[in-house]
């Protein structure tokens, strides 16, 4: 088999009031090349190289062996050469880059020939929601469910392309596990329908281009009032307004910071990295673009 290159791009989930629901995808890639071979081989190299499993233990290489398990077949050996520039435990989707390689890698090994909506189903068993490995099937911004069969249903649409967006990425991480234990197991009806309100506005907002519906359209009552906890200055980052700022939303479940704004107001995402200073955290922005197609093999 000649080698195969899988390019999968990062993610951000929830946007603020779309908890396990609505996701982006981002131009920052996973890319892998690989191979069946006599054994398995992994190499890593790029951005945080020391959190990748160069061995059986790697998230790649165990989906691929749980896609096989699925469909009852005996997977290859495969050498692979992991080049990755996606944050870890940053909340950019690291782990559904991951999951979404292996269940393409899983498929051209073993021949499987599955269209993008399998792809995506699959994925979305495994990660046990769909927001994140939406975006990294099908690109752009997703809203996705599980339907009553389990199956996942996704639709995609673009960013108005006044709309620019960054990524604020402060030096901790915060392990999902963590972030998921934060959050309650029941909400009042009066939190379901403010976040159904804010998520239907959102939608509306970002499919017609209208800036006059955020930050309201931003707004959340599902996870970020109890991770604020968790992310110093995140508080504050949720209440910053600015000329040109749409508003900030927590990426994924943290820690980084997504910030909306409008063309030509790059600058505000400053405004977020000096907040996180002033708890005591340097911060990188990552000036991110929309990855307007999900997954790439060649």
């Amino acid at each position: 088999m000649s080698w195969k290159t899988l390019r999968v791009p990062a993610s951000s989930a929830n946007l603020g009031p779309g908890f396990d629901s609505l996701g982006l995808a981002l131009g920052i890639y996973l890319e892998c090349r690989f191979r069946a071979a006599e054994a398995l081989t992994i190499s890593v190299s790029g951005r945080d190289t020391e959190l990748i499993p160069a061995s059986a233990d790697n998230l790649i290489w165990q989906t691929a062996l749980a896609v096989a398990q699925d469909v009852g077949a005996a997977l290859p050996p495969v050498e692979i050469e992991i080049n990755n520039d996606i944050p870890i435990g940053k909340g950019l989707g690291s782990s559904a880059a991951a999951l979404t390689a292996g269940v393409v890698i899983a498929d051209h090994l073993l021949g499987l020939h599955w269209k993008r909506p399998r792809i995506l189903d699959e994925a979305a068993k495994i990660e046990g929601h769909p927001d994140n490995v939406a975006a990294c099937v099908l690109g752009s911004i997703v809203a996705s469910a599980i339907d009553s069969g389990g199956v996942a249903r996704s639709i995609r649409l673009e960013l108005p392309a006044h709309f620019g967006l960054a990524v604020v990425v402060p030096d901790f991480v915060l392990p999902t596990s963590k972030a998921r234990a934060a959050l309650p197991t029941t909400y009042s009806r009066e939190d379901a329908v403010f976040n159904v309100q804010r998520a239907s506005l959102l939608i509306a907002a970002m499919a017609t281009g209208t800036t006059s519906a955020f930050p309201v359209a931003l707004e959340d009552r599902f996870h970020q009032p109890y991770r604020c906890p968790l992310v110093p200055g995140l508080a504050e980052a949720l209440r910053l307004r600015a000329p040109g700022l749409l508003g900030c939303v927590l990426s994924g479940a943290g820690p980084s910071v997504l910030v909306f704004f409008e063309r030509g107001y790059e600058q505000v995402a400053d405004l977020v990295r000096q907040i996180f200073l002033l708890h005591g955290h340097s911060a990188d922005i990552l000036p991110a673009t929309i990855a307007s197609q999900g997954y790439t093999i060649e």
